[in-house]
Order: C-alpha cells, then structure tokens, then sequence
C-alpha cells in the first residue's frame, strides 16, 4: 500500500527552494509528489504555501479550506487561511482564521501580530489580551516557543527532550519548569509534574497560571483537599471575577463534598458563560452525585444542545446508567462518530455512549462494535504496562510471606478505624460502602490515595540492575517503629475526609496490592474484599469510560490477566494472613442481603442496624458510576449481562484461565 505521507526529504527540498524564491522549481517537486501522496497534510500546506507566493490567493485558499477540512487542528493551515485572506480582503474571514490557529497553538507569534489590528477594528475588548500575549511571546526564548509549538501538535518527546535540554542551563526558568511539568502531565507522570509546579509555585507564589496548573494536576491525582486549600487561597487572593480561578475553586468544592457552594458557583458561571458548553456538564455531575437524576440529565443535554459534537455530553448521559437514548439521537451520534472533524476523545466516549445505548436496545451485536472500538481508541493512550503488573504481583508474593509477618512481630499502631474495601472497580464496592455508610458509627469518605502514596515513598526509585524492586522488598529492612508512625500518620492524614463517626471507609481499590503494608502499619483495620464473578465484573469494567486510571480496563485480554493476578495475590494474602480480609461476594449480597449485611457488620465489630438494609434511603454524595444504582434497593438484573455478549469474549476467558473458569461453571472458549 502507498505511504499517505512524502518523504521528509523531499518536503525539506520544497521548503528551501520556496524560501530561496525558486518557486517553479518547488511547485514542480509539489505536482510530482501529489500524484502519489495526495493526502499528505504538509505536502498540501506546501502547496498553498506556493499559491500564495505566486500571487494565487484564491487557489491558496481552495487548498487550505481541503485541507483544514481533512485536519482541522493543522494551526498552521489556519494562520495561512488569515494571511490570504487578508490578501483578499475578507478580514472578518481572516480574524476567524487566525483566532482557530491560536488557539491550536498559542505558540504563532506572526498569526498574533496578524491578530492584533483585527481584534482593534472588530473585537477591541480583545486587544489588551492580544498585545499582552504578543509580549510574552516575545519574552521568551526561541526554544520554549518551539516547546510550545510540540506541545500543540502533541509531540511530546520532541517537547521533552527539548525543553529539558533548556532547563539544564537555565534551571529556574518558570516557563520552561512550568511547560516541562505540562509535557509530563499529557505523559501520566504527574507525580513529578506536581513536584516541578510545587517547586515552581514556591519561587513564584503569584505565577497564578502555573498555580492553577498545579491545581489541575492535583484534582487528576485526586488530592482533593490538597487541591481545595490551593484552590480557595486562589479565590481569596485574586479577584473574584477571574472565570478560571472560579471553575477550578468550583471542582475543588464539589470534590470536598461542599457541593451547594460548587452549586451556587456554577449557576453564576453559566450566566456569564451562557454558550460554554462544560459547565453544564459540572452542573450534571453535582445533580447526578446528589441524587438529582432529572436535573443531571437536563443538564448533560444542555451541553449537547449547545456543542453538539461534545462528546462528554454523550457519554455522561450514558453514564447514568438508566439514561436511554431514542432513535434520532443513536442515529446522530452514529453521524458524528463517523465525522472526520471530531475530536479523539469526543469520539472514544461517543462510542461508549452508543454501546450503552445500543445494549439497552439489545441490539447487542452493534453494541459490542461500539464497545470495542472505543476500546481500541483509549487503550493506545494509557500507560498500563502488564509486565509492571507481574512483576508487582510476584514480588508481593514472594516478599510478604508468612516468615516475614512472625519475624517482625506485632507491629503498627492499634487504631482500629479504618475499613478498608479493595478488589476490581464495579466489582459492587460502592454498594459495600454504601450499607457501611449507612451504619451511625462509620463514616463514607472516598477513594483514598494515602496508602497509595505510603507505598510509592517507600518504592522510590529502584537502583540501577536490581532484580526487584525496592518495595516490598524494604519492609523487611525498615526499624519496626516505623511502622507505628505510618500508621499514625495514615490516621492522622485522613481525619480531613471524616465526621465523627468511631470508624471510617477508605473504598481505594488497589489497595488490595497493600494489605501487607496495611496490616504492619494498621493491625487492627478491617480489610473487605468485594469480588464480583469474572466475566460480569470484567466486561463491566470494559464498558466503563473512567475519568482517571483503571487504565488495565481498555482490552478484554488485559482486564482478564488483571482480575487472575488480583485472585492470585488475593489468595496469597488469605493464607499468610489468615482472618484479616473478609471476601463478599456480589452475587451473595444480591441474593441475599440481610445474612450478608450481619455477616459484614460482625466482621467490623458493628451492631447491626437497619439503615444498613436500607441502605437506599441514605442520604450522601456519590461520585461514582454507581451512584445511581446503590440509591435503589437491590436487584438482580445485571448479574448476567455479559451472557448478551459471549461468543465476542473468548480473548477474556483465554485471559482468565482454566481455573477460574471452572471454579465458576464458566464454558472456556474453543
């Protein structure tokens, strides 16, 4: 088949030939080349490059309109579109051209100076912004506008290795610290882009924009009350009226659970900001966690309404789970899907809006082709690696053995709590957690990253050829005192997430990597393993779009190897650790509720309650997919809908394996 692309030679020679003037010479190569690579965005650039130095405006523009059309994130097409528009004087056409290139990449200095005496003749409410920007630009070294420049067409290695490159001599140079920390944000290392934006915000406490950089990656790391504090010294210090301080000091609200004054401030958003088709979305989001569903799907609508593309819209109206699409819209997504102007994202969480869409009309074939592709999008564009997982597995395993637990002896501080819930997502932990938080002496929080992050500190950086790595290995290294000030600390770190109750529930779902560590810094916490059947929790996982992480969901073989080595660490835990993690199963809890509610409650230490078995009736915020579904009484219905979808499943149950197959009564595949 032919390369779509022309040879970087080639492309090099045309732009030289066209910068040294010998036009006829370049639109020569350009001919010959468009024979056979036709689709070749920069060779179409190139073309209307030499259109527009040969006089020809309207050819040029016939070009860049094509190719805009093929790929309407090429900045630089646009900023042609407002130089030869300028040339023909449609100026209106030109200050359309040149607002969509800066905003792909704010990086084109020329396309702002272009900009600046349109904004003074039609936008003049935009010229002080305009200049400022010019300004900026022109401050910073020519490096970091080509920093830039990768950054808008995603070239992150060339925008790494070249911003680095710079950093080496000029160490602490905010722009540069603060887009490096941007590049390692796009690259999901966001724990040291948190630390570079730390580092950045202490020498330049009043840089707001990489203070609300810093927020962003807080809220993606989910620390949330870390993320308020900064959110709301922000909102104090600057003036009220600046949006963006507004909308990150909203988020932080809503994550802190105060949702009524997240309420209050997106109300006033959307009156100032009629035409921004997020903040509906924010606003459904509060209504959804709350419990509003019309209001949430009232609002999930507006933003379609008023971006019909977006495809956050979609998929959060999906998202509710009782939501259903009618026919005109299934058959309008379908269209936009298709739609080669679409943004990636817009049509990965389409897909898994129309697979939900089509399951609920059971046509489930189709279903599955939207599923799958949606999958198939978003896999490339995580870091799961499941030669990490393995090697954090094994390494468990081997390390937190019987020996080591009788070596160290009694261990931790004696706080008995925290309840911790692990397993797989949509495995029926939020159900859990709900029934707990039902009860007058625990108290729901969220999903916890302290232990997480215990875990991370004691990893460290593993040394250069070691053969495991670093944690869990130093457990069995570390002063035993120091796990009783973990253990302190953990309880100490989380008083922030609760009220009054005696105990507490942290529902992190991967802690269950960490129940070695939590039994060394917490020997008197409560550990409940929510296991739901393989292939209902897997293909339940495989049809959910997560926000952050559970990155190993995204293909069928990866979340299938993934819930194995859960079973298998789990089953590790329960023979070195006999007693403390109890396993409750969803299908036990579905059929019958009440025995396994006591079953909990004594685990726990709790008396039993009957809010515990109304748990529906309890009034909290949620701010998982569940939410909706564990504020109704139990039901049955979706323990076996993966059965719709079975002849498509054999690369899960190969992932699976025999054992767990049988142990399930599951038929393995051919």
């Amino acid at each position: 088949m032919t390369d779509p692309r022309a040879p970087s030679p080639a492309l090099e020679t045309i732009q030289t030939k066209l910068a040294s003037g010998a036009l006829d010479e370049a639109g020569t190569l350009i001919d010959e080349l468009l024979v056979d690579f036709a689709s070749d965005p920069n060779l179409a650039y190139l073309s209307a490059l030499r259109y527009r130095l040969t006089a020809n405006a309207a050819k040029a523009l016939q070009t860049l309109y094509d190719l805009t059309a093929r790929f309407p994130d090429m900045a630089r097409a646009h900023q042609e579109i407002a130089i030869n528009s300028l040339s023909s004087n449609l100026p209106q056409k030109a200050l359309e051209a040149a607002e969509a290139a800066v905003a792909l990449d704010g990086s084109l200095l020329a396309c702002w100076e272009l900009l600046a005496p349109l904004h003074q003749r039609f936008v003049p409410e935009k010229q002080e912004a305009t200049a400022q920007q010019i300004a900026f630009l022109k401050s910073l070294p020519q490096e970091l506008r080509t920093v830039m420049s990768y950054l808008s067409q995603n070239q992150l290695n060339d925008a790494e290795r070249l911003c680095k490159y710079f950093l080496r001599d000029n160490k602490t140079h905010a722009e540069g610290m603060r887009l490096l920390s941007e590049v390692l944000t796009r690259k999901n290392i966001l724990d040291e882009a948190q630390f570079l934006l730390e580092t950045l915000h202490q020498l330049e406490p009043d840089n707001v924009t990489a203070a609300v950089q810093l927020f962003h990656v807080m809220m993606r790391r989910q620390r949330f009350h870390t993320a308020y504090d900064l959110a709301a010294t922000l909102w104090q210090q600057q003036p009220q009226d600046d949006d963006q301080i507004k909308k990150a000091y909203a988020a932080a609200c809503f994550a802190v659970g105060q949702t009524e004054e997240a309420e209050h401030l997106y109300q006033a958003l959307r009156k100032t900001h009629p035409t921004d088709h997020h903040i509906p979305i924010s606003q459904g989001h509060i209504y959804n966690a709350n419990g509003d569903k019309a209001a949430a799907i009232a609002a999930f609508q507006e933003s379609s309404s008023i971006k019909p593309d977006h495809g956050d819209a979609y998929w959060s109206l999906a998202n509710t789970k009782s939501y259903r699409f009618d026919d005109p819209q299934i058959t309008r997504m379908k269209a936009l899907e298709q739609s080669a102007s679409i943004g990636g994202i817009d049509r990965i969480q389409i897909c898994f809006a129309l697979g939900k869409a089509l399951e609920d009309g059971e046509q489930y074939d189709a279903a599955f082709e939207y599923y799958a592709r949606g999958n198939a999008l978003k896999l490339p564009t995580t870091h799961f690696n499941p030669t990490q997982l393995s090697k954090r597995i094994t390494a468990q395993i081997s390390v937190c053995t019987q020996a080591l637990f009788e070596q160290l002896g009694p261990t931790g501080t004696e706080s008995p709590d925290p309840i911790f819930i692990v397993g797989l997502p949509r495995a029926g932990s939020t159900l859990l957690e709900q029934i707990l938080a039902s009860h007058s002496q625990v108290d729901g929080t969220m999903e916890l990253h302290n232990i997480l992050d215990l875990a991370k500190r004691l990893r460290g950086r593993d040394e250069a050829g070691a053969t495991e790595p670093r944690y869990p290995r130093i457990l069995g290294e570390l002063d035993t005192q120091l796990f009783t000030q973990f253990g302190e600390q953990f309880i100490e770190q989380t008083r922030v997430y609760r009220s009054d109750a005696p105990f507490f529930i942290d529902k992190m779902p991967n802690n269950f990597f960490h129940v070695g560590l939590i039994k060394l810094i917490l020997p008197n916490a409560k550990i409940i393993d929510a296991r739901r059947h393989p292939m209902s929790c897997c293909f339940s996982g495989y049809k959910q779009l997560w926000g952050e992480g559970q990155e190993f969901s995204y293909g069928l073989t990866e979340i299938g190897s993934y819930y194995k080595q859960y079973t298998q660490l789990m089953a590790h835990w329960d023979t070195v650790l006999p007693g403390f993690v109890l396993r409750v199963h969803h299908e036990d809890v579905v059929n019958d509720l009440e025995s396994q509610v006591r079953r909990i409650l004594d685990f726990c230490g709790l008396p039993f309650e009957d809010a515990c078995l109304n748990f529906h009736e309890t009034e909290r915020t949620i701010r998982t997919p569940s939410a909706e579904q564990v504020r109704q009484p139990i039901y049955r219905s979706g323990l076996d809908q993966w059965r719709n979808f079975e002849q498509y499943l054999d690369p899960l149950k190969h992932a699976l394996g025999e054992e767990l197959l049988d142990a399930y009564g599951i038929t393995p595949p051919p």
